[in-house]
């Protein structure tokens, strides 16, 4: 009886925990038009909000078509950015001598480094593998995440820069042995088309649910 009594006297005091500490989170989803993280924060409870120079794929009050640094400097508990990887990306090195000449590359990492040294106390900074690691003041990822780590029988190695933030934990792995590249590597194949690009972009779902859950 005494220690059936423990544990109940325990898990009443974790679950007061939980309702003492939680709080709704005020937080920004940079230079996301798909609206994919910022709906996994809101359906967690939190004031979430998506910011792109693009309109939303999921029409949203909270989604705000503007530039990013307008919104920036508001009370924000939890900015995760998502930077375009066109002129960073490892992918798109056969281009990295005009994008270097004409200044593009540096720009797009001046761009990267304004977000993650701003005000905002817990910062995630999304990118796939590419030259920010080598070549900006943010260096290397915290870590790199794949979708087979979170429920999604996929790759694609993507970095996050994280600050204030622990890194994402494993949720769902899946076990990619004998499946076909064209299903692990769906994105590669995807066919020509005028939205090949966002779809290429666009977060996995069990991502953003597993950023959602650990971090608010």
């Amino acid at each position: 009886m005494a220690v059936a009594r423990r544990r109940l006297i325990l898990s009443l005091i974790n679950n007061l925990s939980t309702l003492v500490f939680y709080s709704i989170m005020n937080v920004l989803v940079g230079c996301e038009y798909s609206g994919v993280v910022r709906d996994a924060f809101a359906a967690r409870g939190h004031n979430a909000w998506s910011v792109d120079l693009l309109p939303s794929d999921r029409p949203n009050p909270k989604h705000v078509q503007g530039d990013i640094f307008d919104m920036i400097e508001g009370d924000w508990d939890l900015a995760i950015f998502h930077p375009p990887c066109t002129d960073l990306a490892i992918s798109g090195a056969a281009h990295f001598p005009e994008k270097i000449k004409d200044g593009r590359q540096q720009r797009a990492i001046e761009f990267v480094e304004r977000l993650y040294y701003c005000g905002i106390p817990r910062i995630c900074i999304e990118n796939p593998v590419g030259v920010l690691s080598t070549k900006s003041r943010i260096g290397k990822p915290t870590q790199y995440v794949q979708p087979y780590e979170h429920g999604h029988f996929e790759t694609k190695k993507t970095g996050l820069w994280l600050r204030g933030l622990d890194p994402l934990v494993p949720t769902d792995i899946k076990d990619l042995t004998g499946l076909p590249k064209k299903v692990t590597q769906r994105l590669h194949y995807l066919p020509p088309s005028p939205d090949r690009w966002k779809i290429r972009s666009t977060t996995y779902q069990g991502i953003a649910n597993a950023m959602a859950s650990q971090w608010g």
